[in-house]
């Protein structure tokens, strides 16, 4: 009867060992990180550009996933790939202007990268620039 309780608790310890490993620690599942010590990236497709910067910052999304750009501020914006004004480094999040009340999708994600972007029309406002995790 004692050894039946040990192996009993020994599987149940084995058990909350592994499932504290694989959820972070402290139960909760683990986010992927933006590296900088930040907000962790959003797992979404959509970033909402308003006058007050780009929602959210950092995304995650997966190979194939097309980002939707919504333009809700009253003025035009233009997300584009770094480096500016090049807009070399991802392509496929060149979109090309959004008037206010527009939206657009870019082309689909490549997969395996960090994609940096920011508005080329007002490439200095740090508040306009925001980063797409493509896995």
């Amino acid at each position: 009867m004692a050894r039946r309780h040990w192996l009993a608790s020994a599987t149940l310890t084995g058990a909350l060992a592994l499932t504290v490993w694989s959820c972070g620690g402290d139960g909760s599942p683990s986010a992927p990180s933006d590296g900088g010590g930040g907000t962790p990236p959003v797992e979404t497709t959509t970033v909402t550009i308003t006058g007050a910067g780009v929602t959210p910052r950092s995304i995650v999304v997966n190979a194939g996933a097309r980002i939707n750009f919504i333009n809700n501020d009253n003025r035009t914006h233009q997300p584009s790939s770094n480096p500016h004004p090049a807009h070399t480094d991802c392509p496929e999040l060149n979109i090309g202007s959004l008037e206010a009340g527009q939206s657009r999708e870019s082309g689909p994600a490549v997969g395996g990268r960090t994609c940096g972007y920011h508005d080329h029309l007002d490439d200095s406002n740090a508040a306009l620039r925001g980063t797409v995790q493509e896995r």
